[in-house]
């Protein structure tokens, strides 16, 4: 347990970063695996723009180990996934 004050206020902080960036990475996953396991190429097409709403205010406010590229990468990913579907 942190003694001093300003110890006390980052376990705070952090445990509330911990919570938010679970719930990011929780939405984006689903998302994710929604389109993966879409029954058609339209669901999935329905279900993208969410996603890349999510991953880009995931990366430009640093969440959940999400910075620019990776949140690229992602989409590159879904639009490969999704190009693929017939």
């Amino acid at each position: 347990m942190p003694h001093h004050q300003s110890c006390k206020k980052r376990l705070r902080q952090a445990e509330k970063a911990n919570a938010v960036n679970r719930s990011v990475r929780s939405a984006i996953r689903t998302s994710l695996k929604v389109i993966r396991t879409a029954s058609s190429k339209e669901v999935a097409l329905k279900e993208m723009p969410n996603l890349f709403s999510m991953l880009d205010k995931a990366a430009a406010k640093g969440r959940a180990g999400f910075n620019a590229n990776r949140a690229s990468n992602y989409k590159a990913k879904v639009a490969k996934v999704i190009n693929a579907m017939g």
